[in-house]
């Protein structure tokens, strides 16, 4: 949806809208995150804020089909590191092989055609801001105690500074939009949403690095969406990069 839009920081705060909202509904029947959490909210928060303006940016000047598998790619590697200084999560020699065969995917679509220098080092950047919010969020959970009033906090922080900052500056645009694509910015906040109330599930029990790895397997989704839907080229180096980033995604995932 942001790939596609004509606006595409409109299309984000009206996925961040659908998430204020949800989280402003559950609000009164979930528990409240403890205080350890709090420190982790605010840095999860801050981390997303940057994770939105890299990848709309990345979105503007980079083919869907690099700057997703690129972005997505590089997080679990960049988690799992994070993981391991930090807290002790230790790589078998299968994992290192998998982080070794994600770097070398990551390589691969980096020298293809579309890929500018500008795309990759925005697509790496926003890799490394979902590295960061992924670990920071894996974290929150772990401290807090709490899956759904962590989530429910985050979607409001988030949505009240992207949906403020929107009705602030461009007040006309945004209502316009809301207007237009409501349905489709409704489908796509429930989306993210679940799908990050899912992750949150797994890295309160599970090691941030493969559950990172997991989530991360959408890379082939992602190259297939902007060939399909996009009408991006998706020749031999393309497949060959993706089909490397996801084994080595598996491999990380499951080679405890």
């Amino acid at each position: 949806m942001v790939k596609a839009a004509v606006d595409r920081l409109l299309a984000m705060v009206a996925i961040r809208a659908v998430g204020l909202a949800l989280g402003l509904a559950a609000l009164p029947f979930v528990d409240w995150p403890a205080a350890p959490a709090w420190k982790w909210l605010a840095l999860t928060a801050l981390v997303q804020f940057g994770y939105y303006a890299l990848l709309i940016r990345s979105y503007d000047i980079g083919d869907m089909s690099v700057v997703y598998p690129l972005a997505r790619g590089l997080a679990p590697v960049l988690t799992t590191l994070a993981a391991f200084l930090a807290i002790g999560e230790a790589l078998n020699t299968a994992q290192l092989a998998a982080v070794l065969l994600i770097s070398l995917g990551i390589m691969v679509l980096s020298l293809g055609a579309g890929a500018s220098r500008a795309a990759v080092g925005y697509a790496l950047a926003t890799g490394v801001s979902v590295a960061a919010y992924s670990f920071t969020s894996g974290m929150g959970v772990r401290s807090g105690g709490t899956v759904l009033g962590f989530q429910a906090c985050l979607e409001i922080l988030n949505g009240v500074v992207m949906v403020g900052l929107a009705l602030l500056t461009r007040p006309q645009a945004a209502i316009a939009y809301a207007r237009r694509q409501g349905a489709r910015g409704a489908m796509a906040g429930l989306l993210s949403v679940a799908g990050f109330l899912a992750y949150l599930a797994a890295a309160q029990r599970l090691p941030l690095g493969p559950v990172t790895a997991l989530r991360e397997t959408s890379v082939i989704f992602g190259a297939v969406i902007g060939t399909l839907v996009m009408k991006e080229g998706f020749g031999p180096r393309r497949i060959a990069a993706a089909t490397m980033m996801v084994a080595g995604i598996a491999l990380l995932a499951f080679g405890r």
